[in-house]
Order: C-alpha cells, then structure tokens, then sequence
C-alpha cells in the first residue's frame, strides 16, 4: 500500500476573535488614556488593560463597534488560566489617528527632555594642561636622561641620612645601630 498523498492540514481559522458577548461595564474611552498607552495603527490596534496592565488587542477597530479581546490574567503558560474582568468591555475611539501620533511624537520629545544629558569632562587650568602635555610628549630616552641628572643628588642626599653625629647616642636607652639588623628565630 502506498502513503496518502495529500497533506493533513489545519482548518482555516479566523484572524479576529469575534464575539457577541459585551462586558457589562462602562467603555473605557482613548481619550482617557495616556497617547503611550494605547496603539492605534490598523495592523495591531490595541491598548494597556486597566485591571490586568498587559497590551490587549482591540477587535473591529475598522467597525461600528470596538471592544477588547477576550483575555487571561498573568503570563501564558506560566500562571492559570483565569479570565480577565476587562475582556469584551467596549472600547470608545474618540482620538483621530493622526492626534494620537502627534501626542506621542509630543511625549517622547518631552521625556527626552527630561533625561540627564552625556557627562562632559571639567575643563583643565592651565598648570594641569602644561603637565599633562609636557608628559605625553616625553620619552623613554629623556626620562632616563632626566633620572640620570638627578642621581648624584640622589646618592648625596641618602649618604647624608647614613651618617650618625658622634653626639647623638641616645642617654637612657640602647645604641642606634648602624647596620642593618637581621634578627634569628631561637632553635635556628
């Protein structure tokens, strides 16, 4: 016997979810809203619910009668299954398409506004900008010639700290010694 030769495929469904059943409670009106919580392109029509703060389609937004799709409460998959009290409540368009983009070209320009701007680096004096660019411009062949100018100081300068006046012994206590002490641990 040989394989069927069509395909199993899915019914044809409909892309809007249609129902007759209306929510019994007052319309929620666009107006009302802030222009950032709601959508009001044709493609995906819809808006933040009010009992349940998640984007909820908006069905016949071309029609006479506009009302929010049947929804769940909390994240698919995750939470139950319990209907949201907001679902088939109608829904009052009373904003043209182009005021609604307009408000919220408005909004985003104000919010912009209000961020902090990019933090811009203080201004150096004019001691600090002649270090930093007298250091950038040296190199390794004048920092040591620098170096070398400066050792005999140097050397001088540590010979000097070496040496103990014959009158400096302390009175009540041990002799300053003039070596370096390299104490032993007792059983070594």
């Amino acid at each position: 016997m040989s394989a069927p030769t069509t395909e199993r495929t899915a019914r044809p469904r409909k892309s809007r979810t249609r129902s007759r059943n209306i929510s019994g409670r007052p319309a929620l009106v666009i107006s009302a809203l802030r222009p950032h919580q709601y959508d009001l392109r044709s493609v995906c029509a819809s808006l933040i619910c009010p009992d349940c703060k998640t984007w909820v389609p908006i069905t016949g937004i071309q029609g006479r009668q506009q009302k929010l799709v049947p929804h769940d409460t909390g994240r698919a998959g995750k939470d139950a299954a319990v209907r949201c009290q907001g679902s088939n409540r109608l829904v009052t368009v009373d904003v043209a398409y182009e005021t609604w983009q307009e408000r919220l070209q408005d909004g985003g320009a104000e919010t912009a506004a209000r961020r902090p701007t990019t933090v811009l680096p203080k201004a150096f004096s004019p001691q600090t900008d002649q270090t930093l660019r007298a250091r950038a411009e040296r190199t390794l062949a004048g920092r040591v010639a620098d170096w070398n100018a400066v050792l005999p100081k140097v050397t001088d300068v540590d010979l000097a700290r070496r040496q103990v006046a014959a009158g400096d012994v302390p009175m009540d206590g041990p002799a300053v010694p003039l070596s370096t002490l390299h104490p032993q641990r007792p059983g070594c």
